[in-house]
């Protein structure tokens, strides 16, 4: 299942860099006028499909860091420093965002469910959407890129595969793990969007308000699960950590609190 999830990586990430390049190809030859052997239209329609297959991909690979987690494989490093046998298996499944590997891999996940959903819309405006999709491309190379390379997930354990695993850190199993940082990841990633339109209607100078109207539909969904997972860390905080309040104005909250404001 390692090399299943690392090969899932290595492909999301050639078709990320194809739905970019051959999307900012099509872009370029419509805005010069200029045509290759392939017509832009053809070219950009390709680095659509391209961008879904990318979800279907990383999808692949949090499944099979999920299913190391069940399945006990602590052959995988991060699998034997976030879980163990006797965890609860609520808590087992969100050891895929316990840990900074885990947690890229939901982020790149979450970017390419995102863009999945736009991609499948693109006839609400066909133009603009193939702008917000090549940059929401270029959004998830980077993180694919650190996937790939500087955090990867399914890194093996050095020598001999240990009986059990290390566990997780217990401040981190109380129920709200289970949906606080989905709800926050949500939020975060789910910026990415209205900026990808934003920076698309920039870039094309989108004439009217539509572009406008279009971005408003996610910037609210967006805003409402970053405001949903405030509220449970807040709780969370208070319940927990013993900080004697909801909000302590660390840099974690404030981290959340910027971008919601």
């Amino acid at each position: 299942m390692p090399t299943f999830g690392s090969f899932s990586l290595l492909l999301a990430l050639v078709l990320a860099v194809y739905s970019l390049a051959m999307g900012g190809a099509s872009l370029w030859q419509m805005a010069t006028g200029r045509s290759g052997r392939i017509a832009p239209e053809r070219l950009s329609e390709t680095a659509r499909r391209a961008g879904i297959m990318t979800f279907a991909a990383v999808s692949c690979a949090a499944f099979a860091l999920v299913w190391a987690a069940f399945t006990n494989d602590y052959s995988v490093a991060y699998i034997f420093h976030h879980t163990n046998r006797d965890l609860h298996p609520a808590y087992k499944f969100s050891a895929l965002w316990s840990g900074q590997e885990g947690s890229l891999l939901l982020w790149s996940w979450l970017l390419a469910a995102y863009g999945f959903v736009l991609r499948l819309r693109h006839k609400v405006d066909v133009r603009l959407t193939a702008h917000a999709s090549t940059i929401l491309a270029g959004v998830q190379v980077f993180f694919l890129l650190l996937l790939v390379f500087a955090a990867p997930p399914f890194s093996i354990q050095p020598g001999e595969v240990p009986p059990d695993g290390a566990g997780l850190n217990p401040l981190l199993q109380y129920p709200e793990m289970v949906i606080h940082p989905p709800m926050l990841y949500l939020g975060y990633v789910g910026f990415a969007v209205p900026f990808a339109f934003a920076l698309g209607a920039l870039i094309m100078r989108y004439p009217g308000e539509k572009w406008i109207h279009i971005t408003r539909r996610w910037t609210m969904v967006t805003w409402l699960f970053l405001t949903v997972g405030i509220f449970l860390g807040a709780h969370w905080a208070y319940s927990v950590l013993g900080w004697g309040g909801y909000w302590g104005w660390d840099p974690v909250e404030n981290a959340s609190l910027m971008p919601w404001l």
